[in-house]
């Protein structure tokens, strides 16, 4: 793979970097590669040749690309955490025999001029894991503090099985504009086709955290730490065997500090809060609790109040106590019919989310919520007797040995489907 033709432009209204990304060893189109904000915020975004760098290198190592040739200078702190990053994803995801890709760059040789003074962002989707992020660093830091969080990213792109309508995004940007003001953050938005370098299920589970970690380095000449917020917890952990440690996942308290350089640093944030105890952070939090966005099907949209998320989510604020007061979901309640139709999806690469439910029995039941209590404590049981799927075995064997070959195939096949009916 080589990233070349590094570039700073303008599109539009919006301030743009972009570089031209072309496969080596796989056949794949070449891909010109962006990151775009809102002229106001144009300041703060630079052509970092580490945006790029850190975007493709997981994705290279999926198709099997041998190297990743980059214009510009890399700095050698970050070029080391990316080769413990593939091996960590190596170790989790694929076979051992996996071809780790070798980085070629001029290597920095000192600190940059004009250094970026200390500025701590975070991503602001809207969800659970956002805002309890943002509660907690406001429990936790004074405001005179170089970790206090200035600014949310919210980033337009990356979910493409969502709503991805830019009337959506815009709409859901001035209520969480509003939101972030409350809470004393500047929001900003991104906009990056990054995930079409290759829009397969399985890449997005390995490499949704380099994602964040390459538009984090998009916006170095503004920001020095970033913060994502931690969709798994310690407390969780204590459902499970004593042995068990939080399942692999593109985003993880292993590898997302791997995206981090001499200039700006990633933090996995909120790894020793439970979901509940953030559930119970938002409640406290008008604004917040009244613009809660977790939908699968309809993110940055309205939610549906019938996903598994949905469901998950609404289940925790009736043990906060708070679903009744917040105008986020349809519903001000959760029948025992509608938490009995919960599926958990059957894991990709050992990941649950069996955690969140069970956490939420005991205060449950304190409430007199026994219908509750026995609809997930049956979830749970047909989750742990899921057995997997033919089709996950499929995409196992695609993902390892033919490198989404398959996947891409079936993509093909659906985009032609519609002109291929319309000539019969």
């Amino acid at each position: 793979m080589k990233i070349e033709n590094l570039r700073t432009e303008k599109e539009g209204s919006r301030a743009r970097v972009a570089a031209t990304v072309t496969w080596e060893d796989c056949d794949r189109p070449a891909h010109e590669l962006y990151f775009e904000t809102e002229e106001e915020f144009g300041k703060g975004l630079t052509c970092n040749p580490h945006a790029f760098l850190v975007g493709c290198v997981l994705p290279a190592m999926h198709n099997g690309e041998q190297r990743l040739f980059i214009e510009g200078e890399v700095c050698p702190e970050l070029r080391e955490n990316l080769i413990t990053a593939m091996h960590w994803v190596r170790h989790w995801f694929y076979e051992a025999d996996r071809a780790i890709v070798t980085i070629e760059a001029k290597m920095k040789t000192g600190v940059q001029n004009g250094r970026t003074p200390e500025r701590t962002g975070m991503f602001f989707s809207g969800g659970i894991d956002s805002y309890g992020t943002l509660c907690a660093n406001r429990l936790n830091y004074p405001e005179g503090h170089a970790g206090y969080i200035r600014d949310g990213l919210l980033l337009y792109g990356q979910n493409i099985e969502s709503d991805n309508r830019p009337e959506t995004f815009a709409e859901a940007y001035a209520d969480l504009s509003r939101v972030a003001k409350d809470g004393g953050v500047v929001l900003i938005p991104v906009y990056t086709n990054i995930r079409l370098l290759d829009d397969s299920r399985e890449m997005f589970t390995v490499n949704h955290g380099a994602i964040l970690g390459a538009v984090a380095h998009a916006f170095s000449r503004r920001l020095t730490t970033v913060c994502i917020g931690s969709g798994d917890s310690i407390p969780g952990l204590r459902y499970f065997n004593k042995l068990f440690f939080i399942p692999p996942l593109g985003s993880h308290p292993l590898l997302d500090p791997c995206y981090s350089s001499s200039d700006v640093r990633i933090r996995h944030d909120g790894l020793s809060i439970s979901r509940l105890d953030k559930i119970k952070m938002i409640a406290g939090w008008d604004l917040a609790l009244n613009n809660i966005k977790v939908c699968g099907p309809n993110w940055p949209g309205k939610n549906c109040g019938q996903c598994e998320k949905c469901v998950r989510t609404m289940l925790g604020l009736v043990a906060a106590g708070a679903l009744e007061k917040t105008t986020a979901f349809p519903l001000d309640d959760v029948t025992a019919e509608l938490a009995a139709k919960v599926h958990f999806k059957e894991p990709i690469y050992g990941y649950t989310i069996e955690q969140d439910y069970l956490e939420l029995i005991d205060p449950l039941r304190e409430k007199g919520r026994l219908d509750l209590v026995n609809a997930i404590k049956e979830a749970v049981r047909r989750g742990y007797h899921r057995k997997p799927s033919f089709i996950s075995r499929l995409r196992e064997i695609d993902s390892k040995y033919l490198a989404g070959t398959l996947s891409r195939i079936k993509r093909t096949m659906r985009r032609n489907a519609p002109a291929a009916m319309g000539r019969s």
